[in-house]
Order: C-alpha cells, then sequence, then structure tokens
C-alpha cells in the first residue's frame, strides 16, 4: 500500500505541480490512517476482566482450646490469637491467606442485661456504619435453642470494607462476634466469588457453634 501511493504521487506531480504533490501527501496520509496503509491496526479496548481464582475443596477440623466455645473452621485457613494490644482473651484471627482475607474473632463475658444489650447494639451499629458505600444489608436472625445459640448475621453487598458480620450469644454469659475484613482497595465485583465461597465456612462455622458451659 506504501508503494502505491508513491506512486501516485510521482504522477501527480507532472500534471498538477509542486502545490498539487503537498496536498496530495496530505491526503495519502490520510489515506494511509483510515484504511491502516502499511499493515498497522488499531486495538479496540477489551472489557475489564478478573483473574480466575482456583478454590480449594472443602474440609473442615475442629477448634479446641481452653475458651468456652467450640466450632469447626476450614482446614485451608489458619487460626491464631490476637495480639493487637486491646485483644481479650479468647480473641483470635481466623486468615485466609489465599484469600488476603480474615475473620476477626471477638469474645466477651456478659454479667448483666445492660451489659448484653450494649454489646448487642454495638454490633448493629458496626455493621450499619458500612450503610454509605453499601449497597444493601440482609440481616438474618440466628437460633438454636437446643444449643442455646442466638444472634444475627448482617450480609453486606457493595464496595465496603467488611461484607459480612455477625454475633452468636446464649443471652445470659457468652457473647462471640466475627467481621470480615480484606487486607485490599474493596472492589466487590472482584471478590464477590470469594465472598461467597468464605460464607460457606461462616455458615459451618455457626451451624457447629457450641458453648461449653
Amino acid at each position: 500500500m506504501v508503494w502505491k501511493c508513491c506512486i501516485f504521487r510521482q504522477n501527480a506531480l507532472g500534471i498538477y505541480g509542486m502545490r498539487s504533490m503537498k496536498r496530495l501527501m496530505v491526503l495519502c496520509l490520510l489515506l494511509g490512517v483510515i484504511v491502516g496503509c502499511g499493515g498497522e491496526q488499531v486495538n479496540t479496548p477489551k472489557p475489564k476482566g478478573y483473574f480466575r481464582i482456583k478454590f480449594p475443596e472443602k474440609s473442615y477440623r475442629t477448634y479446641i482450646s481452653d475458651a468456652p466455645f467450640t466450632f469447626d473452621y476450614p482446614a485451608y485457613a489458619t487460626i491464631t490469637k490476637d495480639t493487637d494490644a486491646d485483644a481479650r482473651p479468647f480473641w483470635n484471627n481466623l486468615d485466609f491467606p489465599q484469600f488476603n482475607g480474615r475473620l476477626h474473632l471477638t469474645y466477651h463475658g456478659v454479667f448483666s442485661e445492660q451489659n448484653y444489650n450494649k454489646m448487642t447494639e454495638a454490633a448493629r451499629t458496626l455493621a450499619m456504619k458500612h450503610t454509605i458505600k453499601a449497597s444493601a444489608i440482609d440481616q438474618k436472625l440466628i437460633n438454636y435453642p437446643d444449643k442455646k445459640v442466638y444472634g444475627i448475621y448482617y450480609e453486606i453487598e457493595g464496595n465496603t470494607a467488611s461484607s459480612v458480620q455477625f454475633f452468636l450469644t446464649d443471652s445470659a454469659k457468652h457473647y462471640f462476634r466475627g467481621a470480615l475484613y480484606f487486607n485490599e482497595a474493596p472492589q466487590y465485583d472482584s471478590i464477590q466469588p470469594v465472598i461467597k465461597f468464605i460464607k460457606k465456612d461462616i455458615d459451618r462455622m455457626i451451624e457447629t457453634f457450641k458453648w461449653k458451659n
């Protein structure tokens, strides 16, 4: 295509003169951009995509310690003691290193009705503080009367720092709370498959949760 453009330019020189030649050179360049003179092609942008995530097979083990509770947790996660300065006994972190996620687990002993009401209201406040960025917050009651395990499960959708929060209690002596966070900028569309995968692990934890006394 470049060679044909040059031949056309030389023939035009004898007919139209130098001025016409310059015009034809500009025309040739414009034609080259339009029809891809020289074999170059304009790449069209591709839609944004995400890496395919390989999930491990579901497998669980039982958390056994001197804590006043027990539950099942995934074998591909690691549970470690919370070492923050304000951490209290039986506070732990359930880490999912392959997903860069962490489920914060905290425990409080309940010694009065006032203290119980204060903690349950704090759980609701912590979940609802994500309302600004959340597209939806779904609340579900947790009710296992045979095990005296009650609570509320908060499922938070949207680009929020936390996507799942819950608390469990026996309404008398124990209060246990969990909150799922990811160590990265929140992008709900990209981490939605991971959230869905971990939610099943959280469901298993709640279903198998037991108080020791």
